[in-house]
């Protein structure tokens, strides 16, 4: 993802912008139909319980919970596919970085298959591969992890449609109930542009602020790409989240 956020003259907060992000029902992306509400939606303030409650798993980290290529594994061996390192910088509207933040990460296999009980697709699970992680945020609000390049995978939305390669990312605030969740896609995949759900996302720039960029630069050599991966959490150019349209 490429935007950084920049402030206003007098450090206020950037309201989002309503055209950013997908309509609620889009006849492309078919399960939106049966899911999309029929009513105008409420505005809520948040309570003071979800304000102040626990934040969720920021204590204790094992030593593997960033490296997916090693963290299930069941026999000592390595997780099977391309291998990569996955890194970026969580900011706030006003390009600040935001530290200490749960990152969490999971994706299909190399084969384009979850480690789910109702995964439907025929690919063969690598048993070595469990496909999710975690991190936090260090003070200049960067994270990072190992994993291996998923695969793409079909999908019964239409008679052919296919999901490209991608990470699901969930973003943790100062409280259980703030979290925020969205998908990275890789740079020069074809198959972002044919995605429908993908399709759903007006402008152009918010689906390039989905897309990592390969880092050569930091690049880990004989070994592993690398890929950057920023998350901007506000603003007019906030990174697309699809569980909070007002993404905050």
């Amino acid at each position: 993802m490429s935007g950084i956020i920049l402030p206003g003259a007098d450090g206020q907060l950037f309201q989002r912008d309503r055209a950013w992000h997908p309509a609620a029902d889009t006849p492309g992306y078919k399960s939106t139909t049966f899911r999309a509400p029929r009513h105008s939606l409420l505005a809520l303030g948040p309570t003071r319980s979800e304000m102040s409650g626990p934040t969720f798993g920021h204590e204790t980290f094992g030593p593997l919970d960033n490296d997916l290529i090693r963290n299930y594994s069941q026999d000592g061996t390595d997780a099977i596919g391309q291998r990569m390192v996955v890194y970026g910088q969580v900011l706030d509207e006003n390009a600040r970085p935001v530290t200490n933040t749960l990152v969490e990460y999971w994706q299909a296999n190399a084969g384009g298959r979850y480690r789910h009980k109702k995964e439907g697709y025929l690919a063969a699970l690598d048993p070595n591969f469990g496909g999710f992680g975690r991190s936090l945020t260090d003070k200049n609000g960067f994270y990072s992890f190992r994993t291996v390049k998923p695969g793409a995978y079909p999908w019964p939305n239409g008679g052919n449609d296919w999901r490209p390669a991608h990470i699901h990312f969930s973003v943790f605030g100062h409280a259980f109930a703030q979290r925020l969740i969205t998908q990275m896609y890789f740079e020069g995949d074809p198959m972002i542009w044919q995605c429908p759900i993908v399709a759903t996302i007006p402008d152009k720039a918010a689906i390039d602020q989905l897309t990592a960029r390969l880092d050569r630069h930091n690049t880990v050599p004989m070994d592993a790409l690398t890929y950057r991966f920023d998350i901007v959490l506000r603003g007019r150019r906030s990174t697309m989240f699809e569980n909070k349209l007002e993404g905050n």
